[in-house]
This record gives structure tokens, C-alpha cells and sequence, in this order.
């Protein structure tokens, strides 16, 4: 049933830290998802330094998946859009060939208060690599929840439990967050080849064995999982079809190694625009690049 478990690993971003689960050396991908990162729980005063917001950046070959459960991050890129994401809802950022975007903590800074959330990254299938840039923000009326016997369950994207969000993919994946009261029990079900939960808060239990915040386990296909709370707790669930490998550097996702090559190229250059409302500054591309870090 457990085909493998994941530790993430703390990384300090610049003035909050992040833990970092994937990507993984013996397990890159589960489904499209080749990237997972735990914002935080990070409480802010106000005032604290704009250092700590996120400069524009570009990316390519993949969509972000940004998903809180407590603060507020604005959202800036260069197809024009600005959008606040608040607890509960999603921001679903395609980039195809080329975007660019900040994230900055205005709300926070002036009000202080608590950062939490995930931000994940879902590689787009080959034919629709270099797709246009997009960029959509999702409410909870797009976002189905179902509650029975101590879960609470909403599904951030894709299909699953009978359900499906409103939320444009690019090919079959699911993405859920689930809140466990202590001693219940919900089942993960065999619908695709790919699927992992991760341990945001609290203790589960899985096949006997006990899991703690911070722990990513993936499971083999085929059979579903019972996963019980131990106590009241907070699991993400994801995968779907995988989509073939990937490379990954810096911020840049592709099949192909050339075309990590010229988005490095297009970025050292300048080709690549950025955001209108935030283009005074942003990230230089590192050298040499190191693995894939959207948040510094």
C-alpha cells in the first residue's frame, strides 16, 4: 500500500520558511505534480521588510497552484492580472510558453497576522507545453466540499469523489484538502495510478503505521487507502495520470533540455516581460541555477 515516504525539507526563503517536499530524488513526480511546497505557519508583525515578498520571476511548462489556509498573498503577472488569494480559495497560474509574476504580502505587512498555505506546481502535458499564459482565481462556489462522519473535504482541482472543480486542467489530476476530526476515517480511493497525502497539521494513521506534519506518503496504485485521524488533522491528497518526465531549473519545467536553455537565455536577456503593475524590479537568474525555488 506505501510505496514510499517523504520528509520535506526546511528551507529558508528569506524571511519565512518553507518545507519542501517535492521534488524528490527517488520520486520526482506524483502524477503531474512535480513540485510541493508547505508555506509557513509564519506569523508576521506589521511592518516587517519588503524582502520578504516575492520578486517577479518567470516560469515556463507548467501551471502554479497556489492554496492557503490562513493569510493573504497579492498575486501580480504580466498578462495584466493583479488578484489577492484569501484562505479557501485557489490561484491557478498557467505558464505555457512564458509568464512572469510577484508575490507580495501587502495585506500582511500592514495588518500582520499568520502565513500558511501550499504552493504546488503541475506540469503541463507535452502538446501543451507551450500553450498561452493564463491565469485564474477560484472561490470556494468553484471548489465542491462534502462533509460525512468527521471529514470535511473540499477538491482544490480536478476529479475525484464523484465531483470535479471548476477549475480549467490540462490533463486528469486531484488535488483535495481534507480536515480529519480526531478518530475519523476516510478513504482514498483507486481511481489513478498516482497518489500521495501529505500531512499538513496533526497525526494520521496509515496501514498501522503513524504519520506527523510534514510527511508526504505515496502509495501504490491499485488498492484504496483508509487514512485515520489519530488526531484532529489536515491532509492534502494528490495525483493523477503522469505525463512523462521532466527536467526542472530554477523556476522552469520542461521535457526538454533546450527549452530550459533558452527560457534561462530569454530571462538573462530581458525577453521576457514583466508584470505591468510590478516591474521595477526581480530575481536574477542564479549561477548556476540551482533546483527549483519559486518563492525566492
Amino acid at each position: 500500500m506505501i510505496e514510499l515516504i517523504i520528509d520535506q525539507r526546511r528551507k529558508d526563503l528569506g524571511g519565512f520558511e518553507v518545507g519542501r517536499v517535492l521534488p524528490y530524488a527517488k520520486h520526482r513526480m506524483v502524477g503531474p505534480f512535480v513540485f510541493f511546497d508547505h508555506m509557513g505557519p509564519a506569523a508576521f508583525q506589521p511592518g516587517f521588510p519588503r524582502t520578504v515578498d516575492v520578486r517577479p520571476h518567470p516560469h515556463i511548462g507548467l501551471s502554479t497552484v497556489t492554496y492557503l489556509f490562513a493569510g493573504e498573498i497579492t498575486h501580480r503577472d504580466s498578462t495584466g492580472v493583479t488578484q489577492a488569494i484569501h484562505p479557501g480559495e485557489v490561484n491557478w497560474m498557467t505558464a505555457g510558453s512564458g509568464i512572469t509574476h510577484s508575490e507580495r504580502f501587502e495585506t500582511l505587512r500592514a495588518e500582520g497576522g499568520t502565513m500558511h498555505g501550499i504552493q504546488a506546481w503541475v506540469a503541463l502535458p507535452t502538446a501543451m507545453e507551450e500553450t498561452d499564459p493564463s491565469f485564474a482565481n477560484h472561490g470556494p462556489a468553484d471548489l465542491p466540499t462534502f462533509e460525512d462522519a468527521g471529514v470535511w473535504a473540499r477538491l482544490i482541482a480536478g476529479r475525484a469523489f464523484g465531483a470535479e472543480a471548476k477549475v480549467r486542467t490540462l490533463s486528469p489530476l486531484f488535488y483535495l484538502h481534507w480536515r480529519l476530526g480526531a478518530g475519523a476515517t476516510a478513504e482514498l480511493p483507486a481511481e489513478y495510478p498516482e497518489r500521495a497525502a501529505y500531512v499538513a497539521q496533526g497525526e494520521v494513521e496509515i496501514d498501522g503505521r503513524r504519520f506527523q506534519p510534514g510527511q508526504m506518503i505515496v502509495f501504490a496504485p491499485g488498492r484504496p487507502v483508509p487514512i485515520t485521524a489519530v488526531t484532529a488533522a489536515t491532509v492534502m491528497l494528490l495525483g493523477g495520470e503522469p505525463v512523462g518526465p521532466r527536467f526542472i531549473e530554477w523556476n522552469f519545467v520542461s521535457s526538454s533540455k533546450d527549452r530550459l536553455e533558452q527560457a534561462k537565455a530569454d530571462w538573462r536577456a530581458g525577453r521576457m516581460k514583466l508584470p505591468d503593475a510590478d516591474h521595477e524590479e526581480f530575481i536574477p537568474l542564479p549561477e548556476p541555477s540551482p533546483s527549483a525555488n519559486p518563492m525566492s
